[in-house]
């Protein structure tokens, strides 16, 4: 399953590349983050620290939504180059004003630039990763290697910055990190994928209604509402420990410096193991499950460590949040692609980095709060209790999700045993998966007849469907076959009837639903077109052929 899962990935060239620039992107990332950590640290301790990732954070809370459309418009990976050059031009300038010994609060500013970009990055590599799917199956592999990916650069970013910091200072890091973003955006150049019709770039009015329009999708699904708040105290404990581990190297173990990058690599470390765990669980039907855990995780062992408060097993138990990140990413994710129409799915995953982002700023500002007024060691107790509270509280609701998802599944699986449809994209596939209808037909009773007005596509689930022809069956259908394009096609009305020969179960697709799907595809009009021109040739009313219905 593990292998498959890897495989399935390094066999798509365009797959391969995308997943590639995210790892150059979250390297410089955390790479990034641990420098800007040390320099806070230098100008005014665990304080600075807490405010300036709280500083960072905000702009990009409130811009993630509104910039986001900006992925739903157009070829998503434009987004990506664009944000990686920004990034590395940022962090490169970073790196020359620490060289030069230049103002702190300059480094601050570039930061809050570099980090804007960052926000924008994940919501557009979040959405064109479905695209260069073909099945949920793909789109789960495709998610557990992000996250692996992820969990590498979270191990080797802050071991690198430790390095760095060991041999050379803060301005190689930064440098270093503008590299990794530049070559980011260097990958994407080459990226090759069918991406449906999009609307071109929105006005600024017609942006910010785009993005009001992501918030309330989210507003108005609950089950949405759950991962956003969930991934809200994920990301709370997340911006909790980018304080938390300087003054627990510095203050509380006495690591030094080059300790904050090892405590940060901790979690990179576990956080690869649970990647490769996570393989195994590629099946898609646990999803809610892996979410829940995952958001356990992240918060438990911090509160172990304000229990045991010595370096060895705080190494261990930030290897455990990494673990339960690696099953945030796989869960969160993927049910956010399963759950939301590709035409807003950049918008929603905006609002969930605009959660994140600002939660991270708030956790981070926080826990420098309670440092102060607590101790370290309460406030890792305090912290780590919310996300084991709240997942245990989620449990039921994430399972019924992982329901509606395995019920989507079988609806898909069916609609890519019909020739025309499984040359869809897994967005393609998955919106007509939700507007599928179960109909029933007993024995006997016409689906429709010949003449009928053409107002919907079907296909058999199970039983019996037999095609008549002026008053002569001249084809029988089974499991797995479709029926009724012709009419909706040609625009035309039915050419011939269909009849349940057994109890019929079908799949019915509106034709308003149906078509802009088919068409918007070109490999999919071309093989629509294709089966029309050969059932149409195939069939005449003088001859016994089978041929297949209208």
């Amino acid at each position: 399953m593990a292998a498959a899962a890897f495989t399935s990935n390094a066999r798509n060239p365009d797959l391969r590349r995308a997943q590639l620039s995210f790892l150059g992107a979250w390297t410089a990332e955390w790479a990034f983050t641990v420098g800007l950590g040390i320099v806070a640290y230098r100008d005014g301790g665990a304080a600075a620290v807490g405010l300036v990732g709280l500083l960072r954070m905000v702009p990009s809370a409130l811009l993630a939504p509104l910039l986001s459309p900006l992925s739903d418009r157009g070829r998503r990976e434009r987004v990506l180059i664009l944000v990686s050059v920004l990034r590395g031009v940022a962090t490169g300038a970073a790196a020359l004003v620490v060289g030069m010994g230049g103002p702190t609060p300059i480094v601050y500013v570039l930061a809050v630039l570099s980090t804007i970009a960052a926000t924008l990055y994940r919501p557009a590599h979040s959405a064109l990763l479905p695209s260069l799917c073909n099945s949920g199956y793909e789109l789960a592999s495709a998610n557990v290697v992000r996250g692996l990916l992820d969990s590498a650069a979270t191990l080797v970013g802050p071991l690198l910055a430790a390095v760095l910091l060991e041999l050379a200072g803060v301005t190689v890091v930064f440098a270093v990190a503008a590299g990794a973003s530049l070559w980011a955006a260097a990958l994407l150049l080459r990226l090759r994928y069918d991406a449906p019709p999009r609307p071109s770039a929105p006005t600024e009015v017609a942006l910010v209604r785009s993005a009001v329009e992501g918030v309330r999708t989210v507003a108005h699904n609950r089950d949405l509402a759950l991962i956003m708040g969930l991934a809200a105290a994920q990301s709370f404990t997340r911006g909790a420990l980018t304080v938390l581990t300087v003054v627990v190297a510095i203050d509380l173990l006495g690591t030094g410096e080059p300790g904050v990058g090892v405590l940060s690599a901790a979690v990179g470390a576990g956080a690869v193991v649970g990647s490769l765990g996570a393989s195994l669980l590629v099946d898609t039907r646990s999803l809610g499950a892996c979410f829940a855990m995952g958001v356990a995780l992240w918060g438990l062992p911090v509160t172990l460590i304000g229990v045991f408060p010595n370096e060895v097993a705080a190494w261990a138990l930030l290897a455990i949040v990494g673990v339960g990140n690696a099953l945030v990413d796989l869960g969160a994710f993927t049910l956010l692609a399963r759950l939301v129409s590709d035409e807003v799915l950049a918008r929603v995953f905006g609002v969930l980095e605009s959660v994140v982002a600002l939660s991270i700023g708030v956790g981070a500002l926080v826990a420098s709060l309670l440092v102060e007024q607590s101790g370290v060691r309460p406030t890792l107790v305090m912290v780590g209790l919310l996300c084991p509270v709240l997942a245990a509280a989620s449990w039921r609701r994430l399972r019924g999700m992982d329901q509606t998802v395995n019920v989507r599944d079988r609806d898909i699986a069916l609609l890519q045993a019909v020739a025309m449809l499984k040359v869809l994209p897994l967005p393609a596939i998955e919106r007509l998966a939700r507007g599928v209808e179960a109909v029933t037909v007993p024995a006997g009773h016409f689906v429709f007849e010949q003449g009928d007005v053409g107002d919907r596509y079907f296909v058999v689930e199970s039983g019996e469907a037999v095609v008549v022809g002026d008053g002569r069956d001249i084809a029988t259908l089974g499991p797995g076959e479709g029926f009724g394009e012709i009419a909706l096609l040609r625009r035309s009305r039915r050419t011939a009837g269909v009849r349940a020969g057994a109890e019929l179960r079908l799949l019915s697709l509106r034709s308003d639903h149906f078509l802009p799907v088919v068409l918007g595809f070109t490999p999919s009009a071309l093989e629509a077109g294709a089966v029309v021109e050969s059932a149409l040739g195939r069939f005449s009313p003088r001859d016994d052929v089978d041929r297949d219905p209208s």
